[in-house]
Protein backbone atom coordinates (compact mmCIF):
# COMPACT_ATOMS: atom_id res chain seq x y z
CA UNK A 1 0.00 0.00 0.00
CA UNK A 2 2.93 2.20 0.58
CA UNK A 3 4.18 1.59 -2.72
CA UNK A 4 1.39 2.91 -4.21
CA UNK A 5 1.08 5.48 -2.11
CA UNK A 6 4.74 6.87 -3.07
CA UNK A 7 4.40 6.10 -6.91
CA UNK A 8 0.96 8.15 -6.84
CA UNK A 9 2.68 10.77 -4.94
CA UNK A 10 5.79 10.77 -7.81
CA UNK A 11 2.92 10.94 -10.35
CA UNK A 12 1.60 13.68 -9.16
CA UNK A 13 4.89 15.83 -8.98
CA UNK A 14 5.23 14.66 -12.64
CA UNK A 15 1.66 16.03 -13.97
CA UNK A 16 2.53 19.05 -12.45
CA UNK A 17 4.21 21.86 -14.65
CA UNK A 18 7.97 22.06 -15.12
CA UNK A 19 9.29 25.56 -15.17
CA UNK A 20 12.04 26.60 -16.80
CA UNK A 21 12.90 28.92 -13.93
CA UNK A 22 17.14 27.97 -13.06
CA UNK A 23 18.14 28.57 -9.37
CA UNK A 24 20.21 31.09 -10.56
CA UNK A 25 17.79 33.04 -11.70
CA UNK A 26 15.62 33.06 -8.77
CA UNK A 27 15.14 36.24 -6.80
CA UNK A 28 16.00 36.75 -2.93
CA UNK A 29 12.85 38.28 -2.23
CA UNK A 30 10.17 36.31 -2.28
CA UNK A 31 7.75 39.46 -3.34
CA UNK A 32 10.05 40.31 -6.46
CA UNK A 33 9.98 36.73 -7.11
CA UNK A 34 6.02 36.28 -7.64
CA UNK A 35 6.13 39.20 -9.65
CA UNK A 36 8.91 37.98 -11.85
CA UNK A 37 6.96 35.05 -12.04
CA UNK A 38 3.69 36.60 -12.57
CA UNK A 39 5.35 39.00 -15.75
CA UNK A 40 6.89 35.78 -17.09
CA UNK A 41 3.93 33.92 -17.57
CA UNK A 42 2.48 36.87 -19.89
CA UNK A 43 5.52 37.27 -21.92
CA UNK A 44 5.93 34.94 -25.08
CA UNK A 45 8.91 33.00 -25.84
CA UNK A 46 9.51 33.98 -29.07
CA UNK A 47 11.39 31.06 -29.80
CA UNK A 48 8.50 28.38 -29.13
CA UNK A 49 5.73 31.45 -29.46
CA UNK A 50 2.96 29.25 -28.34
CA UNK A 51 4.78 29.05 -24.49
CA UNK A 52 5.10 31.28 -21.76
CA UNK A 53 9.36 32.31 -20.84
CA UNK A 54 8.68 30.96 -17.59
CA UNK A 55 7.58 27.65 -19.39
CA UNK A 56 10.58 27.69 -21.72
CA UNK A 57 13.88 26.09 -21.26
CA UNK A 58 15.39 28.21 -24.70
CA UNK A 59 18.28 30.20 -24.07
CA UNK A 60 15.60 33.46 -25.17
CA UNK A 61 13.68 33.08 -22.71
CA UNK A 62 16.31 32.88 -20.16
CA UNK A 63 17.38 36.18 -21.33
CA UNK A 64 13.51 37.80 -21.09
CA UNK A 65 13.24 35.92 -17.97
CA UNK A 66 16.88 37.48 -16.75
CA UNK A 67 15.72 41.07 -18.07
CA UNK A 68 12.44 40.87 -16.28
CA UNK A 69 14.17 40.23 -12.83
CA UNK A 70 16.71 43.05 -13.62
CA UNK A 71 13.92 45.34 -14.36
CA UNK A 72 12.12 44.77 -11.20
CA UNK A 73 15.85 44.80 -8.94
CA UNK A 74 15.78 48.16 -10.53
CA UNK A 75 12.37 49.32 -9.18
CA UNK A 76 10.35 49.41 -12.44
CA UNK A 77 6.56 48.54 -12.06
CA UNK A 78 4.96 45.48 -13.74
CA UNK A 79 3.52 47.56 -16.42
CA UNK A 80 6.83 49.57 -16.79
CA UNK A 81 8.76 46.37 -17.27
CA UNK A 82 5.65 45.41 -20.01
CA UNK A 83 5.93 48.14 -21.80
CA UNK A 84 10.30 47.65 -22.03
CA UNK A 85 9.43 44.04 -23.20
CA UNK A 86 6.76 45.40 -25.88
CA UNK A 87 8.80 48.52 -26.50
CA UNK A 88 11.73 46.35 -26.95
CA UNK A 89 10.48 42.96 -28.92
CA UNK A 90 7.27 44.61 -30.13
CA UNK A 91 3.45 43.66 -28.68
CA UNK A 92 3.95 39.71 -30.41
CA UNK A 93 5.56 39.05 -27.38
CA UNK A 94 2.19 39.48 -25.09
CA UNK A 95 0.43 36.35 -25.13
CA UNK A 96 -2.58 37.86 -24.80
CA UNK A 97 -2.42 41.07 -27.02
CA UNK A 98 -3.85 44.35 -25.69
CA UNK A 99 -7.08 46.16 -27.49
CA UNK A 100 -6.29 48.71 -29.37
CA UNK A 101 -6.29 50.43 -32.56
CA UNK A 102 -3.54 49.30 -34.23
CA UNK A 103 -4.95 45.69 -33.50
CA UNK A 104 -8.70 46.52 -33.49
CA UNK A 105 -8.84 44.48 -37.18
CA UNK A 106 -7.60 41.87 -34.91
CA UNK A 107 -10.32 41.53 -32.33
CA UNK A 108 -13.07 42.56 -34.79
CA UNK A 109 -12.32 39.69 -37.47
CA UNK A 110 -14.26 37.02 -35.62
CA UNK A 111 -17.84 39.21 -35.27
CA UNK A 112 -17.28 40.74 -38.95
CA UNK A 113 -16.91 37.01 -40.57
CA UNK A 114 -20.41 35.75 -38.14
CA UNK A 115 -22.15 39.23 -39.49
CA UNK A 116 -21.23 38.52 -43.25
CA UNK A 117 -22.15 35.16 -42.52
CA UNK A 118 -25.64 36.01 -41.07
CA UNK A 119 -26.22 38.93 -43.88
CA UNK A 120 -25.54 36.07 -46.48
CA UNK A 121 -28.08 33.63 -45.42
CA UNK A 122 -30.80 36.36 -45.18
CA UNK A 123 -29.98 37.48 -48.50
CA UNK A 124 -29.23 34.31 -49.88
CA UNK A 125 -33.31 32.99 -48.26
CA UNK A 126 -34.60 36.42 -49.56
CA UNK A 127 -33.67 35.21 -53.29
CA UNK A 128 -34.92 31.43 -53.03
CA UNK A 129 -38.27 32.60 -51.92
CA UNK A 130 -38.49 35.42 -54.51
CA UNK A 131 -37.23 32.65 -57.58
CA UNK A 132 -39.99 30.81 -56.57
CA UNK A 133 -42.89 31.21 -59.34
CA UNK A 134 -46.17 32.45 -58.12
CA UNK A 135 -49.42 30.25 -58.65
CA UNK A 136 -51.22 30.21 -61.68
CA UNK A 137 -54.40 32.04 -61.58
CA UNK A 138 -57.77 30.09 -62.33
CA UNK A 139 -57.99 31.45 -66.05
CA UNK A 140 -54.00 30.57 -66.89
CA UNK A 141 -54.66 26.88 -65.55
CA UNK A 142 -57.92 26.87 -67.75
CA UNK A 143 -55.75 27.48 -70.45
CA UNK A 144 -52.89 25.57 -69.56
CA UNK A 145 -54.63 22.65 -69.65
CA UNK A 146 -55.95 23.81 -72.86
CA UNK A 147 -52.71 23.58 -74.80
CA UNK A 148 -51.66 20.17 -72.98
CA UNK A 149 -54.89 19.40 -74.30
CA UNK A 150 -54.52 20.21 -77.63
CA UNK A 151 -50.44 18.66 -77.77
CA UNK A 152 -51.85 15.12 -77.00
CA UNK A 153 -54.31 15.60 -79.61
CA UNK A 154 -57.24 16.05 -77.52
CA UNK A 155 -59.44 18.83 -77.26
CA UNK A 156 -60.91 19.80 -73.96
CA UNK A 157 -64.37 19.42 -72.78
CA UNK A 158 -66.11 22.97 -73.30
Amino acid sequence: MRRLLAALVLLAGLAAPALAVQPDEILGDPVLESRARAISAELRCMVCQNQSIDDSDAPLAKDLRVIVRERLKAGDSDSQVMDFMVARYGEFVLLRPRVSWRNALLWATPVLVLALGALAAVFGLRRRRSAIPPRLSAEEEARLKRLMAEAEGKTPPA
